[in-house]
């Protein structure tokens, strides 16, 4: 019987919904210019994989997902405060996201600024509050693992090299993978790995998901590189061909489009074969990795 993934995911988003919700300031809540942007931002559609990776590490080693959900809402606030600085005129100037005006374009720099700083700080305190349920020494490694995946040694790093190797012609394929195993790759694994954490994972289990991991976001990235050029605008919400606008570091400018699609699939079947100590348990994580490699946005 073929795992229903559609079903998995609609339920899932929508506890991380809720969750949200409940955790997020309203709109009405003074500084309403920040909060009406944060939330324009956070509530403007996406597919949530982070959060989905967050509880789905959780459940394969058999913890309660109901537990890791305030982490699986800041992962999205450290997502979101990503793509606001992102769509930046300083660093890649979109107009669109998710089919919407971009940040900045409705609050202005400086607001799209501050609401990227305030989901950051609001990610780790959401973190916090997983100390509610777990115990407090995963709690603490689970936040020195996102905030490591968040800065100099990750995201923010790599979004660093990235800018800095624009329009370069001498790029070689270990750049590149330096580059995204940061600005994509870390907060996907350690997404992953901190529901796995939270929920009580043994060594062996982390190690397992920690392949899954950085294999997934390395397709996860490929993937991406490659619907920037043959992918339908309307589908992925945003203009196709800026990476070869800005001359970007991709996986097609140094491989070419056939052998960066190989490599996706290796990497795919990688990570797959990773989860076979879990048995039926890693359906939800294998039907993941399908999606992620066969996705249109």
């Amino acid at each position: 019987m073929t795992f229903d993934l559609a079903g998995y995911s609609i339920e899932r988003r929508r506890w991380v919904e809720e969750a949200l919700e409940h955790f997020i300031p309203p709109a009405s809540s003074e500084p309403h210019s920040l909060h009406q942007s944060v939330r324009y931002s956070l509530f403007c559609g996406g597919k949530r994989l982070r959060p989905l990776l967050t509880i789905a590490g959780a459940e394969i080693v058999g913890g309660n997902p109901q537990h890791v959900l305030p982490l699986a809402c800041a992962v999205e606030c450290i997502h979101t405060f990503s793509l606001i600085h992102d769509d930046l005129p300083a660093i890649d100037n979109d107009d669109l996201r998710r089919g919407h005006l971009t940040n900045h374009k409705v609050y202005g720099e400086a607001i799209a600024i501050l609401s990227g700083d305030a989901l950051l700080a609001l990610s780790f305190e959401l973190i916090g509050k997983c100390s509610l349920n777990v115990p407090a020494d995963r709690v603490i490694r689970v936040l020195q693992m996102i905030a490591h995946a968040t800065g100099t040694n990750g995201m923010v790093g790599g979004q660093v090299v990235d800018i800095e190797s624009e329009g370069k012609d001498d790029l070689d394929l270990e750049t590149v993978k330096w580059i995204h195993g940061r600005k994509t790759g870390a907060l996907l694994t350690a997404s992953l790995i901190g529901g796995a954490i939270l929920a009580g994972a043994n060594g062996e289990q982390e190690q397992a998901l920690t392949v899954y991991g950085e294999n997934i976001g390395l397709a996860f990235q490929i993937t991406d590189d490659l619907l920037d050029i043959y992918g339908d605008a309307a589908k992925l919400g945003k203009p196709v061909g800026s990476d070869l606008k800005n001359d970007k570091a991709t996986y097609p400018k140094v491989l070419g489009l056939e052998t960066s699609q190989r490599l996706a699939n290796e990497a795919h079947d990688t990570g797959v074969a990773a989860l076979s100590l879990f048995g039926d348990k890693a359906e939800p994580l294998k039907s993941l990795a399908k999606y992620i490699i066969g996705r249109e946005q």
